[in-house]
């Protein structure tokens, strides 16, 4: 239905805004229409990988088909291995990823505060954060051995600087405005750090914690590359090394779920406890 406007040089045509039935049925259709593309596109891509593979298009040694994937996956989770190996991933991961966020939050909450402390400290941290964290993974080999402590200490320095110059950024760039508020009213640094700092700074904190998340999965699966025997690294590129492809594959699938599973609970963890943000996702249709 539209509504047509005469005027002396031109016609403007407006269009009528959809009733609330209207817009339940055309959300409706749109979520399903976003479903079926998600499923239907990564289908299609292993439906053809699979006919490829049988009809000897690709190399079935280097790219294995899926069913022969979904098989070794079978043997690995009926065997223990699989879960064994997820598992000492996770336990690293969460403990550097752990650690990472404590000292990030407050280093950079500390360096947000204090001009003084942001300028004795910053030199230093943005010299070593341009220098790629594996390649610390040699020194830390050398002061802890081949121990998880050593892994856990390369993906705690990796999601330390995440945190930390996010954190210091946004702490650093609450407007003037919130925190002369803050004075007028008579509060304290803790309150003033509570009710105006943390409401402004937390949901770009968030998106930090989101990236440390994948880097802390990413260094944790090339620091297993290097040393251990155990964890979904050493899975990959131990059956690498052995030419069991169909097990390579079978690790990197469940990395990449591992770090889905792990970075959704980040977002959701932050969607609850910043309310107050505005979501992406709550565009209007």
């Amino acid at each position: 239905m539209s509504t047509v406007l005469e005027s002396s040089d031109r016609t403007i045509r407006r269009e009528a805004r959809r009733t609330p039935a209207q817009t339940i049925i055309h959300m409706r259709r749109r979520r399903f229409l976003e479903v079926a593309l998600a499923i239907l596109v990564p289908g299609t891509l292993l439906l053809a990988w699979e006919f490829s593979s049988r009809m000897q298009w690709i190399d079935a040694t280097a790219y294995p088909a899926p069913s022969r994937i979904i098989q070794a996956s079978q043997t690995l989770i009926e065997s223990g291995e699989l879960q064994t190996h997820t598992l000492a991933t996770l336990r690293r991961i969460l403990s550097g990823y752990g650690l990472g966020v404590f000292a990030g939050l407050f280093v950079g909450a500390l360096m947000g505060s204090s001009r003084l402390t942001r300028k004795a400290l910053e030199p230093v941290l943005s010299a070593l954060y341009v220098v790629p964290k594996l390649a610390l993974l040699p020194i830390f080999l050398t002061v802890f051995g081949f121990s998880d402590v050593s892994k856990i200490a390369i993906v705690t320095v990796s999601v330390f600087f995440y945190i930390w110059i996010q954190t210091m950024e946004s702490v650093w760039s609450v407007p003037v405005g919130f925190r002369e508020a803050g004075r007028s009213l008579g509060v304290n640094k803790m309150v003033m750090l509570w009710h105006v700092t943390r409401p402004y700074a937390l949901p770009q904190v968030f998106v930090a914690m989101r990236m440390g998340m994948v880097a802390a999965v990413l260094v944790t699966v090339a620091a297993e590359f290097v040393s251990g025997n155990t964890g979904l690294g050493y899975l990959i590129f131990h059956s690498r090394a052995l030419f069991l492809m169909e097990r390579t594959y079978v690790g990197i699938v469940a990395v990449s779920l591992l770090g889905m599973i792990l970075t959704w609970i980040v977002v959701a963890v932050g969607r609850f406890l910043t309310p107050w943000a505005e979501q992406p996702g709550k565009a209007i249709e």
